[in-house]
């Protein structure tokens, strides 16, 4: 194999590719870049064997057909340091040669028939769903799923389609965060799709994809890109029962002034209390620590009695970082019970601090 490529698009490949790769042991094959080059097109590929991405371009100049691995983060590294210009990749007797001007460096590489093999989309279904909204799902409730939670099925997304929509769910416990989509299926669905894999499908596709699936994968897949990752095998909770149903408050409150006087609290401490009367809310630090903060939000609201919430600030402000309306509303039942923050068809429930 010889070709000629630009470096800053062999670089912007690598860089998509590093989160595929098994990082745990750098002389396996799962450590290495797959690279083909043939007929005009240069085929990327990086997988874990959980995870995995196939990336084309046709912005090469192939000197000459072939196929070869190489460990993508020795091979980036390289890369970062040449120059804004077109470098060549040859491959003698299993090495890499980059060569650019007169810099040159050598990498071992893999006998590529043993690179692990990529799922293919035939014979599996395909997701009925709109693709963009989707992703946009995915942002809204990426930052309440676990990541290190015993129970598998809790480091990943639910995406659940029945007769009343779309519902794409995500909880650490603590908080659960749901966002429902008017589009429905022709059959019901549940699939658990791994948290790493909901964050790499927000970074990568931004336009209308195509998604399949079956009980081991899901595949997503457009012009220049193919991603798959194998989903999670569990029971997800039933999220539904956890949204409260009743409603003692309910108030409309301003998005940018409720992160400004949040974000001032949070210098101080990370946990805060909010103290709701008819004419403002307060908020304060929650701690036993000499240091206080202390700010004022002016509001009207619907209230006799001062209410108080003590509640984890940054869950609060990764839901109101994704709401699109000016304004969001809050339901509270009782001071230990949890509370619901809601922007349309995007809510999130919180279990507030307890003492």
């Amino acid at each position: 194999m010889k070709i000629e490529i630009n470096k800053q698009l062999l670089e912007s490949i690598l860089i998509d590719l590093q989160s595929f790769l098994d990082k745990k042991d750098a002389t396996q094959i799962k450590s290495h870049v797959y690279i083909n080059a043939i007929d005009g097109i240069i085929t990327f590929k990086a997988t874990d064997s959980e995870i995995g991405l196939v990336i084309h371009s046709s912005n090469v100049n192939i000197i000459q057909n072939g196929t070869t691995t190489a460990n993508g983060k020795k091979l980036l590294d390289i890369i970062k340091i040449l120059k804004n210009n077109t470098m060549s990749l040859e491959v003698e007797n299993d090495i890499l040669t980059i060569s650019q001007n007169s810099s040159k460096f050598k990498l071992p590489t893999f006998e590529h028939i043993n690179y692990p093999s990529f799922p293919q989309i035939d014979n599996k279904a395909k997701l009925s769903v709109d693709s963009l909204n989707l992703i946009k799902a995915f942002k809204k409730v990426s930052p309440a799923i676990d990541s290190n939670n015993p129970k598998f099925e809790l480091n990943g997304a639910l995406l659940s389609i029945n007769a009343n929509g779309c519902d794409i769910v995500g909880t650490d416990t603590k908080r659960l965060a749901l966002m429902h989509l008017n589009q429905t299926g022709s059959q019901e669905l549940k699939l658990i799709i791994p948290k790493k894999a909901i964050i790499e499908i927000q970074k990568l596709f931004t336009d209308a994809i195509d998604i399949y699936y079956d009980d081991t994968n899901l595949i997503i897949q457009n012009q220049n890109y193919f991603f798959f990752n194998r989903l999670i095998n569990g029971k997800y909770p039933d999220y539904a029962r956890i949204i409260p149903k009743n409603k003692k408050y309910s108030f409309k409150l301003p998005k940018k002034e409720m992160i400004e006087s949040i974000k001032m609290i949070t210098s101080i401490c990370q946990d805060i209390t909010m103290v709701f009367s008819p004419n403002s809310i307060i908020f304060k630090s929650f701690s036993n620590d000499i240091d206080e903060a202390k700010t004022e939000l002016l509001i009207n609201l619907e209230l006799e009695h001062s209410f108080e919430l003590n509640v984890n600030s940054r869950y609060f402000l990764d839901f109101i970082m994704q709401v699109d309306s000016e304004n969001f509303e809050i339901i509270l039942n009782e001071q230990s019970l949890p509370f619901l923050l809601q922007d349309g068809a995007f809510q999130t429930v919180i279990m507030p601090i307890i003492g």
